[in-house]
């Protein structure tokens, strides 16, 4: 995730991020200006088209679909953005669990080896859903010391957490933890596989194929029929004016596309591998 002071209006103007939309919709921007001149010069000079040609009105027709094109954006940026921030709702929420488990832990047990498995295991869930969200492998070193077998073909998140609650079980058996401190520590326990499921329907759930698709499909031809209408009151100033027009539609379209999914490894997806860090330092700190 890109760190940045939203107050420093000059430095995001005049710099290129690696993540700028400009480097990505360069060579259609290209491509886009190549079928402008064309234009330009097949309506202009070739076929010498005057301004009564009723071509020229097509300009009514953008009026008219620019208000479309416009809420459909619209639309689709403000969807992408609730499912980047629900993701991170999801981890925020995953860092209160894990300090809250820890800190009742800690008052509730007493012997050290005890808070020793914890303070090991709870930070393990955040990264081993951190890497199952990036579908990133996960070592099976990560769990030697717990002398157990990670099946890879399983979902690994339910194992570490099913690890967790037989600890919890046990100690519950052995009397260490009562019937009522059970209860006390059960929403916390459960709250774990919850965040996983949220996070898991925002990953595997993508905006539905059609909307996509027509979206791309009627800012292409959107752009594409902008030129008839501008080279009769425009001329040659017809090609910096579409490329701009379709460089603000499409870069809606791709920051969109970039943070509807937010676990992966985009430069503006979820920091995730630094939550989990972070996670792991705080519960070192409690237990």
């Amino acid at each position: 995730m890109i760190s940045y002071n939203p107050k420093e209006w000059f430095t995001f103007i005049f710099r290129f991020h690696k993540a700028d939309t400009f480097r990505a919709l360069f060579p259609l921007m290209a491509g886009i200006a190549v079928y402008c001149w064309v234009l330009d010069y097949l309506i202009l000079d070739y076929f010498k088209l005057g301004e009564d040609i009723h071509l020229k009105n097509i300009n009514t027709m953008h009026s008219m679909l620019g208000f479309v094109i416009s809420l459909l954006l619209v639309f689709r940026t403000n969807t992408a953005y609730d499912r980047w921030w629900e993701g991170r709702k999801q981890w925020g929420a995953l860092v209160n669990c894990s300090r809250n488990l820890a800190l009742k832990l800690d008052t509730i047990l007493v012997e050290k080896d005890d808070k020793l498995f914890f303070r090991k295991i709870i930070p393990y869930y955040a990264s081993t859903l951190n890497l199952h969200l990036k579908n990133e492998k996960i070592s099976q070193e990560l769990f030697d010391e717990f002398d157990i077998n990670i099946d890879h073909k399983k979902h690994k998140p339910n194992q570490v957490i099913r690890l967790l609650m037989k600890k919890v079980n046990e100690l519950h058996k052995s009397h260490k933890i009562t019937g009522e401190q059970l209860l006390y520590i059960n929403p916390e326990l459960t709250a774990f596989t919850d965040i996983c499921g949220a996070c898991e329907r925002i990953k595997n759930t993508p905006i539905p194929f059609s909307y996509s698709v027509f979206l791309k499909k009627f800012i292409f031809f959107y752009v594409m029929t902008l030129p008839f209408g501008y080279v009769f009151s425009l001329g040659n100033y017809t090609i910096p004016v579409v490329i701009f027009i379709f460089y603000v539609l499409a870069s809606l379209e791709l920051i969109a596309e970039e943070i509807e999914d937010p676990f992966g490894h985009d430069e503006n997806d979820l920091p995730t591998a630094k939550i989990a860090e972070n996670i792991k330092k705080n519960i070192e700190e409690i237990l």
